[in-house]
């Protein structure tokens, strides 16, 4: 078990800039989750941890050993690919033991090993079945014993779930969790969806266009995000953005969305956002944070009647969306206090969580 740091780490493709310059510390026993969107570098950086790709500048270091220049077999690192990987014609226990097999560890020791990794995983009564037997979640925790078995310093999760469906993506997610919290092993995760990286990781660490957006626990990336991306990525629904205007009002301050809705801004933010009065923002509340009106309100909100265009039951809560000026809101209400689409409804904004952001660079204010 080891922590791995990185420094300066640059990968280019030709001109092509996969990764600039990316700087990171993962403590030993911290499971940490790279993600992002699509070509935003997040696997590039996995495999150059892992020594499949070769960086063009920076260092890597394990366990306080740099290994820019060792072979993925010499830095005691154990991988689990989206795709399992698993050999047909052996038994899940001679997948999980085939590695060290080759490094001529005693039987013993390897019964030992595969017993108790089967064991961490429930899949002792699998040990005797071959892949073709096996269910896609059941595949996925043999691909994960496979790796335990090894007892490396690193484990290296590359969108090990996408091949799964949502249902068993949900089990899975718990299972990995709870391997973690058994297995206190550094892990870095590799994942293109924010729910699976809020509910698995220590830390989080969105990357957008090569380059590290923002670095925290799940619960400061919902709450304080530092850019408009973070913002908009973390959360599910989407964080809602409209254009908006700054002003003064009287003593305090207020929020102008349109001609006809303007929200007062809470006592508690105005020295914050005051040198900001007059400029053109963006304000960004989350549809959790627009509800229906209730008897006891905790926090500063504000009432405000919304034309509803769509409105989407869920079962436990009910989406509705209207617009502002153009621009679609979503909201998250009670199914029974939800109306019809096309009737008026009364909402209100908990602006408690309302968050402003510099419409030129994206910084959140």
């Amino acid at each position: 078990m080891a922590d791995v740091t990185l420094r300066n780490v640059v990968k280019k493709y030709d001109d092509v800039v996969a990764v600039a310059s990316i700087n990171l510390d993962i403590p030993n026993h911290e499971f940490v989750v790279l993600v992002g969107p699509s070509g935003c570098g997040k696997s590039t950086t996995l495999r150059m941890i892992a020594g499949l790709e070769e960086i063009t500048d920076g260092e890597i270091s394990i366990g306080g050993a740099v290994v820019n220049d060792l072979p993925p077999k010499d830095r005691d690192i154990a991988m689990v690919f989206q795709n399992y990987a698993l050999y047909p014609h052996m038994t899940v226990a001679e997948n999980m033991s085939f590695g060290l097999k080759l490094r001529k560890f005693p039987k013993a020791e390897i019964k030992t090993r595969v017993d108790n990794a089967a064991r961490i995983l429930d899949i002792t009564e699998l040990l005797g079945r071959r892949p073709k037997q096996l269910s896609g979640g059941q595949r996925q925790r043999v691909a994960m014993g496979r790796a335990i078995v090894r007892n490396p310093k690193v484990f290296l999760f590359d969108e090990p779930l996408s091949n799964l469906d949502a249902k068993l993506r949900v089990q899975m997610r718990t299972e990995i969790k709870r391997v973690h919290q058994k297995v206190k092993t550094t892990t870095v995760y590799v994942t293109h969806d924010q729910v699976e990286a809020m509910t698995l990781a220590d830390r989080v660490v969105v990357m957008n266009a090569g380059k590290i957006e923002q670095i925290g626990t799940p619960n400061d990336l919902y709450h304080h995000p530092a850019t408009r991306f973070v913002a908009g990525f973390i959360g599910s629904p989407a964080m809602n953005f409209v254009p908006a205007r700054l002003e003064g009002n009287g003593a305090g301050l207020r929020i102008r969305l349109s001609d006809k809705l303007v929200f007062n801004v809470p006592e508690s933010r105005a020295a914050r956002y005051s040198p900001h009065v007059g400029k053109d923002l963006i304000f960004g509340l989350r549809p959790e944070h627009i509800t229906e009106t209730r008897g006891s309100e905790n926090g500063v909100g504000q009432e405000f009647p919304a034309l509803l265009d769509v409105v989407e039951p869920m079962g436990m809560e009910t989406m509705v969306y209207f617009r502002v000026d153009g621009t679609e809101i979503c909201g998250r209400v009670e199914p029974n206090a939800a109306k019809d689409s096309g009737e008026t409804m009364q909402l209100r904004a908990n602006l408690d969580q309302m968050h402003l952001i510099d419409a030129a660079s994206g910084v959140v204010l």
